[in-house]
């Protein structure tokens, strides 16, 4: 029998639940900063006294919460898969969601204690389970961001120089708009929509500098990798100080400006220390499965 287009990897089953966990975070996001999250009455997993929602403000966290367990479904799918293909995976694509897995049932936890307020979790609303909240939520983007980069190693149409500099770009130019979205830029007011659109760009930022970093690393251009992988670092602390897990003060203010400026400087060097470095034809591919 002759087998058909294998057009579902487990690469892009990978790529695509990274883009549901993304999507995910930006619409919690959007419904934390509308303040749709306590619409439900204060109650999880329940909305309004049932399963579905009576408002406009309810629906907003009743969808939240859909796309998340649709989400959380695809992450066990992916852990799943994996382990039963394990012989076509290398063990850090398999650790790496199997890890996402294991921290999803913790993100649904403390998003449920988040809505309930002093409702059925009293106090649940605080700076501590709010930072859990985020800090768990954008681990598991990382981790699927990584598992989706292992994936895809040996099945790039570019060699790892012309993906390196188009991933530093796109961190670069990322970088750019996250600072025009951010609380620090008097163009942008930091409402519902301008937080979830900082928070999906900066992710997707941090996911082309994660990925500049490790095909860098595999060159062995240490310089440019160090400042992409620095610039990640700052962006994911720029996303902290956009939470409002510390009182935003003119000094706040301030570190938020600086961050984000030493990001773009890092990232903006990385890209011009590539321009001078020559592709080696010779260098091998590691890494191919047809998973």
């Amino acid at each position: 029998m002759t087998r058909g287009p294998d057009r579902l990897t487990f690469r892009r089953y990978a790529a695509f639940t990274t883009g549901m966990a993304l999507t995910l975070i930006s619409l919690g996001i959007y419904t934390a900063a509308t303040g749709a999250g306590l619409a439900c009455a204060q109650q999880w997993p329940l909305c309004d006294g049932g399963v579905l929602p009576q408002s406009i403000p309810s629906f907003i966290e009743w969808f939240h919460r859909l796309w998340a367990m649709i989400t959380g479904f695809l992450i066990l799918g992916g852990a799943v898969w994996a382990w039963r293909a394990r012989d076509r995976l290398t063990a850090r694509t398999r650790y790496a969601v199997t890890l996402a897995t294991v921290l999803t049932p913790l993100q649904a936890i403390f998003g449920a204690i988040t809505v309930t307020l002093n409702g059925a979790l009293p106090g649940g609303y605080s700076a501590p389970v709010h930072a859990a909240h985020f800090l768990t939520g954008f681990s598991i983007f990382a981790l699927l961001s990584y598992t989706t980069l292992t994936a895809y190693d040996g099945r790039f149409s570019r060699d790892a120089l012309a993906r390196s500099r188009l991933a530093v770009g796109v961190g670069l130019g990322g970088l750019v708009v996250a600072w025009v979205l951010s609380r620090i830029d008097p163009v942008s007011s930091y409402g519902p929509p301008e937080q979830a659109a900082f928070y999906a760009v900066s992710l997707s930022a941090f996911a082309a500098l994660l990925a500049a970093t490790r095909w860098l690393g595999d060159l062995g251009e240490l310089i440019p990798r160090a400042a992409a992988g620095g610039a990640g670092a700052l962006l994911f602390v720029a996303m902290v100080l956009g939470r409002d897990l510390v009182v935003y003060s003119a000094a706040v203010r301030f570190v938020n400006w600086l961050v984000l400026a030493v990001a773009v400087a890092l990232a903006a060097g990385a890209a011009w220390a590539l321009r001078g470095v020559e592709p080696d034809v010779e260098r091998p591919v590691y890494g191919s499965t047809d998973d």
